[in-house]
């Protein structure tokens, strides 16, 4: 009888031993799985997020050179009329994470800034120059320089940044679905991110 139960026993911790192996074996395939969507879904996010607009402005230049100190001048002046095709754009290839497949954590260290890339088209009507104040290179380097200054403020008043921050936290979000949905947790700045209105946040962080 004592043989029984002790076979009987020995047994039962063959196949208990056999079921623990087997579930960690699962356990850690689910795991590598979960990592391999994780970096699939970096993958497929890592890409160039563009937005876009188009700003138009008039300006009138205009220079006067003195001639024998203040006796004479010699004006030049002009009409500017610039079209502008803008973008802000965000390239999330350069996102640096970390994954924790101990702690299930994706890590998210560091978002890249924007690029805002101006792309101006410049028309002149009107030109008048004196014979001694012609038009020369230096010239057109200043109006463009204050043309791209003054776009550069029109952009910061629209709304076209705030709509590439939206487009960017759209993107983002979609790491804390998948990895809500695996269990895991999504963390940006060593903070946890516990729902996607925290998200939003993020804004105050990219300003």
């Amino acid at each position: 009888m004592r043989k029984i139960l002790f076979g009987v026993i020995i047994t039962l911790v063959v196949l208990f031993t056999f079921k623990y192996c087997e579930d960690k074996q699962e356990d850690k395939i689910v795991l590598k799985e979960s990592t391999a969507l994780i970096q699939e879904q970096i993958k497929n996010v890592g890409k160039l997020v563009v937005t876009e607009g188009h700003f138009s402005e008039v300006f009138t230049y205009k220079n006067s050179k003195g001639i024998f100190g203040d006796y004479l001048s010699a004006e030049k002046k002009a009409i500017v009329v610039v079209n502008a095709d803008v973008t802000v754009a965000y390239d999330l290839s350069k996102i640096e994470y970390k994954i924790d497949e101990a702690t299930k954590t994706l890590q998210i260290i560091s978002i890249p800034k924007e690029e805002i890339k101006i792309s101006p088209e410049f028309e002149y009507y009107d030109m008048q120059a004196d014979f001694l104040n012609q038009f020369e290179a230096k010239d057109y380097n200043d109006i463009k320089d204050t043309v791209k200054k003054s776009l550069a403020k029109k952009i910061e008043a629209s709304d076209l940044k705030s709509n590439a921050q939206n487009r960017l936290i759209s993107e983002l979000s979609k790491f804390f679905i998948l990895t809500n949905s695996l269990g895991w947790t999504l963390q940006y700045n060593e903070s946890t991110v516990q729902d996607l209105n925290e998200l939003q946040n993020l804004e105050d962080i990219l300003n």
